[in-house]
């Protein structure tokens, strides 16, 4: 759709920022297109049959107030799961430490029965399902630092104690869940951010919150829906994080991911709509996954 924040150029944005030298050895991968019926791994039939009818044979349907399906939309997000169920199989197979899955559309406001928020299906949570019943994963961690908060994330697994939901994001914004009290099963760790908190209110929320619980968790696994519209230039949100910050919590992620998981952890993009800020962020994310 012309003018929409989730765009193409978000990931001609990343590809080009990553042609730097120092990307120079970076392993890249193109991303296969998953089974539909790994989908069910975190939705049900008749609700991923009900998705797949709307995507139309030209034009655009709209799903919902600021989501739109569009004919290659269905192979867009098979090629989205491919791509984060590759990641899996490379780390739990030894031919990666960690992998980042430049992938769009987004997948965390995907409910179990419900798209919204420009995602259609929850590309992380099948990706946690999926670690768990191919590679034998028995606690899975996903950290959400996206600006939103990753609601559909946190419905599919509320119940389910062998996965762990840590979020950072402003509040009050869209969606609007992601309160202190919602804590599902002891297994969901929101940490609420304020339109205007910086690096010093991100990192706190993280080393207060977020850290300690994934540390207590001791996951064999870790995830990361590495949304950075939470950078100061986005034009979605109220948060005034740089591409150091981003840096910052993915070396801390990592340190866990060593200490418990094997180093094995796949970062999957969410949100991120000013180019700029999106393609400062990506780069100190991945730079930090190659320095290991």
């Amino acid at each position: 759709m012309p003018g929409h924040p989730e765009r193409p150029d978000r990931l001609r944005a990343i590809e080009k920022v990553l042609e730097a030298d120092i990307f120079d050895e970076l392993e890249r991968k193109v991303a296969p297109e998953a089974d539909p019926a790994s989908f069910e791994l975190a939705h049900p039939k008749g609700y991923l049959d009900r998705i797949h009818s709307l995507i139309p044979e030209s034009g655009l349907a709209q799903i919902d107030a600021d989501t739109s399906a569009s004919p290659k939309s269905w192979q867009a997000v098979r090629r989205a799961v491919g791509g984060a169920l590759a990641g899996v199989d490379d780390v739990f197979e030894g031919r990666a430490d960690n992998v980042f899955c430049a992938v769009r559309p987004p997948g965390h406001h995907a409910e179990k029965t419900t798209a919204m928020g420009f995602c259609l299906v929850n590309t992380v949570a099948v990706a946690a399902r999926y670690a768990q019943e191919k590679h034998g994963a028995e606690r899975v961690a996903i950290i959400d630092f996206d600006v939103h908060h990753g609601n559909g994330t946190q419905d599919i697994f509320y119940e389910d104690e062998t996965v762990l939901f840590a979020s950072t994001h402003q509040m009050p914004l869209y969606p609007g869940t992601g309160a202190l009290g919602e804590t599902g099963v002891g297994n969901i760790f929101n940490a609420p951010l304020r339109s205007g908190d910086g690096g010093d209110a991100f990192k706190a929320a993280m080393r207060d919150r977020v850290l300690p619980a994934v540390d207590n968790f001791r996951p064999d696994f870790i995830l990361i829906s590495a949304g950075f519209d939470a950078h100061y230039r986005d034009p979605l949100a109220g948060l005034e994080l740089t591409a150091d910050d981003f840096d910052w919590a993915t070396g801390k992620l990592m340190e866990l991911a060593q200490k418990h998981a094997g180093n094995r952890l796949v970062s999957l993009l969410e949100g991120g709509y000013d180019l700029q800020g999106l393609a400062e962020s990506a780069a100190a994310h991945v730079n930090r996954l190659m320095r290991g």
